[in-house]
């Protein structure tokens, strides 16, 4: 994510509103939002990924509006991030 973001700060994108954005959700869980908009990954396919054993074992990542969006299970942040890093770098 570091080098991702890194990679990506051109002395205007990284002054978007909102870029990276990692918060709690009262599922409870995490949410993860990603500006891909003016990045390499804009127009990158994306597999949407949807796992739902139960509320404590879940996960759903997508691309919707120029933004990687990813929601998991207390459980579930490191995942959601290594999902994006090996996406980005495939």
């Amino acid at each position: 994510m570091e080098k991702w973001y890194k990679s990506n700060c051109d002395g205007d994108w990284e002054h978007s509103y909102k870029n990276v954005s990692i918060r709690t959700v009262d599922n409870p869980g995490w949410s993860v939002e990603i500006n891909l908009i003016e990045t390499s990954l804009e127009d990158k396919k994306f597999e949407k990924i949807q796992i739902d054993n139960g509320d404590e074992d879940w996960i759903m990542c997508w691309v919707e509006d120029g933004r990687f969006k990813g929601a998991g299970d207390t459980d579930k942040l490191s995942t959601i991030l290594e999902i994006f890093k090996k996406w980005s770098e495939s």
